[in-house]
């Protein structure tokens, strides 16, 4: 007899990711990485749904268990991660018949370990992301390369087959029984099969009821936050409200002492504003007054001023009617000398007095007593004020200008042909002191 090795019920480990498989390995390999020797980087630092399932020969399921895994940023398995999940396949409760009949079914609402429960999940059992489907068809397919008995083929040594012997082969009478036996056998199936579906229902409906539990305790939960979170606003709000209400009433305390401070200092402003227009009209009084006064007095200055420019004028006046007398005495005493000597021509006779030492002395304002050398006689005589001027270093226009103002000293401007301003001035003693537009104008008029 030739020896063959016979396939054994093999473990196996699947992980789901997106409502798919998408890892599967043999519960060795799935020991090496919980024990670290294999890091899984696909499933970095996250949580992931996994199932152990126990496969028999025929690539037929016996036991599933749904269970959660961690797994760190290093793609490493959780260390302290430790489900029993040998132990929860031998003794969990009956689940779905996959072929081999009612298979051992471990999940979060179906434990034999209650506090084994929380790291378990409950499989998808709807038509179109039924997990434990998912994992039979996986198991169909053997990706795994699982040994089963599809590829086992039993020897049959010849030399051991018996023929039974004539008394034990059956009769019709046998045959029917049979019949009858396999009948009840097959109606016994059905209704084991029946009760399996049953079973099945109840077990779905189960675990949508754990789901429904979950989303309603979930919501619960929300719900309390969120009534949690509506009572602290509230209490927020009503504190808000309260806070409000006693800056109003203090606002309001506030703008009542402001109105008051406000009318009181009204009051006073409105008292110190009477005051100080009483206190200005005195002022402006007080200052009408007093510029009366000094306008009085400058008044009273000019006129005395004036007076002052008046006198001297009188007397210069009187110094030049005294010298004009003067000069007329002189003349007619010049002229009876002239009759006396009638018959001589007048340059021998300047030349006569010339040589007899008289002095021709001539007194004009602005340059005083000149005397006037023999030879200049006759220039002085035809050019009298061109040689005065000359004698003042000044032009003749200036030298008249100048004497206009000397003999008059007021403000030489005219506003028509018959109307001057007229404003005594200071007088200019000396033609070359005297500028035209300045000396013979008043302050109000130079430069026009």
């Amino acid at each position: 007899m030739r020896l063959q090795n016979k396939p054994q019920m093999v473990e196996a480990v699947m992980f789901f990711t997106d409502q798919k498989i998408s890892k599967q390995m043999l519960y060795p390999e799935f020991e090496a990485v919980l024990d670290g020797m294999v890091n899984m980087p696909e499933f970095t630092d996250q949580q992931m749904q996994a199932v152990y399932v126990l496969i028999n020969p025929r690539l037929l399921v016996r036991s599933l268990v749904f269970f959660y895994i961690d797994f760190d940023e290093k793609g490493a398995a959780d260390p302290s991660w430790n489900i029993p999940l040998r132990h929860l396949a031998e003794r969990a409760g009956r689940g779905p018949d996959l072929g081999a009949g009612p298979i051992r079914l471990a999940c979060r609402s179906q434990s034999s370990v209650p506090w084994h429960q929380m790291h378990l999940w409950d499989p998808d059992l709807s038509p179109k992301h039924n997990h434990i489907l998912m994992v039979r068809d996986a198991v169909k397919s053997n990706t795994l390369g699982v040994l089963s008995e599809d590829s086992y083929e039993p020897i049959i040594v010849t030399e051991q087959l018996t023929i039974a012997a004539e008394d034990r082969w059956e009769s019709a009478s046998q045959m029917d029984a049979n019949v009858a036996q396999l009948e009840r056998e097959k109606d016994q199936e059905q209704r084991h099969k029946a009760a399996q579906i049953i079973k099945q229902q109840r077990l779905r409906i189960s675990t949508l009821e754990t789901q429904h539990e979950e989303q309603l305790t979930k919501l619960r939960i929300k719900h309390q936050a969120e009534l949690a979170a509506q009572q602290q606003m509230q209490l927020q709000l009503q504190q808000q409200l309260q806070q409000q209400e006693r800056l109003n009433v203090e606002l309001k305390q506030q703008l009542t002492q402001q109105a008051e401070s406000l009318n009181a200092l009204r009051a006073d402003l409105q008292a110190r504003l009477r005051a100080f227009e009483q206190h200005e009209r005195e002022a402006v009084e007080s200052l009408r007054v007093q510029f009366e006064h000094e306008l009085q007095a400058r008044i009273a200055v000019a006129v005395v001023e004036y007076k002052e420019q008046v006198a001297i004028r009188d007397v210069e006046l009187a110094y030049k009617t005294e010298h004009e007398q003067q000069l007329l005495n002189e003349l007619a005493q010049l002229k009876k000398q002239l009759q006396d000597q009638a018959g001589q021509s007048g340059e021998q006779i300047l030349e006569r007095l010339s040589r007899s030492g008289v002095v021709f002395v001539a007194c004009h304002p602005g340059v005083g007593h000149i005397t006037i050398p023999l030879q200049d006689m006759t220039l002085y005589q035809e050019k009298t004020m061109q040689y005065v001027a000359k004698k003042c270093a000044v032009t003749e226009d200036q030298y008249m200008r100048w004497l206009a103002h000397y003999e008059n000293p007021v403000c030489s401007v005219k506003f028509d042909e018959h109307t001057q301003c007229g404003l005594p001035l200071a007088r200019v003693n000396t033609p070359s002191g005297f500028i035209e537009g300045e000396s013979n104008r008043c302050s109000k008029h130079k430069k026009i």
